[in-house]
């Protein structure tokens, strides 16, 4: 079977991303609008029909702007824990409320969708409720973590299982320091209930690399506070002290902010 995936968008202003086969897809997140999500997929080949459900990792808006209009007014089920979804019927972000449309997850209770094997589990942000993703299709793991302000033993638990691994690398600390952010700012987005810097998640892979790891998507890029480069380059020499070659013994990528990346295609 045939496993694609695309990130529609990844960073502040907003993140969706799309997995799928041949036939039918989910999409994990959806913080930007409902016709640039179609515009993203339509360019990819896969069309709205497609799309069996949204999974929600968080209640911040550049996660779920889209949420209202794909699930009421086109009828895709919205996936997310209990608290997630009322903390996204809250949010000022949400012209259009979750009815009809709300399903519920409980944490580490896995759940069958068709071809996808799908468990949520806790990460911790400063959203009213926060998880990740590990999808199980056809035999290839991926996991979604695309806010989380440290790697908790759950989280690598998750991450160690993973064939293909979409991991924030927010800011880089040297850019944040020196920015014009105001401290409290600052200082909310090194919590630990903030976001993960390019350091800590370059540290973090180095260390716990594992041999069935195929592809890293660094993910939820800063638009001030960070380069893809920058993250790709500060993960890469953290790999290669360790011995792992980039591009031979595991493919990265720094996703773009506002513009769809590649479409991947594994067998």
């Amino acid at each position: 079977m045939k496993v694609k995936f695309i990130s529609l968008a990844s960073g502040s202003s907003g993140n969706c991303y799309y997995i799928g086969t041949e036939k039918y897809g989910i999409l994990i997140d959806a913080g930007i609008a409902v016709r640039t999500i179609k515009k993203g997929l339509k360019e990819a080949g896969i069309s709205m029909e497609m799309i069996r459900a949204v999974f929600v990792t968080h209640d911040h808006a550049d996660h779920i702007k889209a949420v209202g209009g794909l699930g009421e007014k086109q009828n895709i089920p919205i996936y997310t824990t209990a608290q997630i979804h009322k903390g996204i019927n809250r949010s000022y972000c949400m012209t259009e409320k979750l009815y009809s449309s709300v399903r519920y997850l409980e944490k580490q209770q896995p759940m069958q969708l068709e071809d996808f094997h799908i468990e949520s589990f806790e990460v911790p942000h400063d959203g009213t409720d926060n998880v990740g993703y590990c999808i199980e299709i056809d035999g290839k793991v991926f996991a979604f973590l695309t806010d989380l302000g440290e790697i908790t033993p759950t989280a690598a638990e998750y991450i160690k299982k993973a064939n293909y691994l979409i991991l924030e690398a927010n800011y880089d600390e040297e850019m944040l320091r020196m920015g014009t952010y105001p401290q409290y700012l600052k200082e909310r987005i090194t919590s630990r209930t903030g976001h993960m810097s390019n350091i800590a998640t370059a540290e973090f892979l180095s260390e716990n690399m594992t041999e069935h790891l195929q592809y890293i998507w660094l993910c939820h890029l800063s638009k001030d506070n960070n380069h893809p480069e920058l993250a790709y380059k500060t993960v890469e020499w953290k790999l290669r002290e360790k011995g792992i070659i980039v591009g031979k013994d595991v493919q990265l990528c720094a996703l773009k902010r506002t513009t769809p990346s590649d479409l991947y295609e594994f067998e």
